[in-house]
């Protein structure tokens, strides 16, 4: 049986964004998040969610990660626990779809700190910005290889002429995707929520 998709604008996208201490999914703590939901096809400014974590005893922050996001212990420590900050996330991705740029680190981390903190996880469907800027690429040229694209936040933006960010900041980038998102479903045409899977 063949079951229609909604209209990609009837769901309410949560643009999510983590910094964390390194990069690997294991070990490395998430030291910020920052969530904007898209609704009705509008960026909700209001509705955002930014909080800095408190990496648990032991949490290691890279000196590369550092050079990258800037943040140090300082001003980690006295930022709510993982325990206090993943039922935000929970509720907002209980509403609707996840969106983010590069599914595989952010959703890794996500699902592996939900697991530890022994909530469930809530399995939200989701959009990665970088699988449509591969599809739309593919789109205007079967034969292009994933490998030149440009698929960095700051410089897939540039290419669909949307402003320059402070990059590395949580709620900046997930404005910054959700931005990008709305600029690539428009070149792709996607109607449906399905045509953004």
């Amino acid at each position: 049986m063949f079951f229609r998709s909604p209209p990609w604008d009837s769901a309410v996208y949560w643009s999510l964004d983590l910094e964390t201490g390194g990069l690997d999914t294991k070990t490395s703590p998430i030291l910020a998040v920052g969530m904007v939901p898209v609704r009705g096809g509008m960026i909700r400014l209001r509705e955002s969610y930014r909080t800095l974590v408190r990496p648990e005893q032991g949490g290691l922050i890279s000196p590369v990660s550092v050079q990258a996001h800037q943040l140090v212990w300082r001003e980690v420590r006295e930022a709510p626990p993982l325990g206090d900050v993943l039922p935000e996330i929970d509720r907002r991705l209980r509403e609707g779809v996840l969106l983010v740029h590069g599914a595989e680190i952010d959703v890794a981390f996500l699902r592996r700190d939900f697991g530890r903190m022994d909530v469930t996880w809530p399995s939200p469907r989701i959009v990665d910005t970088m699988r449509l800027l591969v599809r739309n690429a593919q789109l205007k040229d079967p034969c292009l290889s994933r490998d030149v694209l440009a698929l960095n936040l700051s410089r897939a933006r540039a290419g669909y002429g949307l402003p320059e960010y402070q990059a590395h900041d949580a709620l900046a980038d997930a404005v910054a995707t959700a931005e990008l998102f709305l600029a690539v479903r428009m070149a792709l045409g996607a109607r449906t929520l399905r045509d953004l899977r």
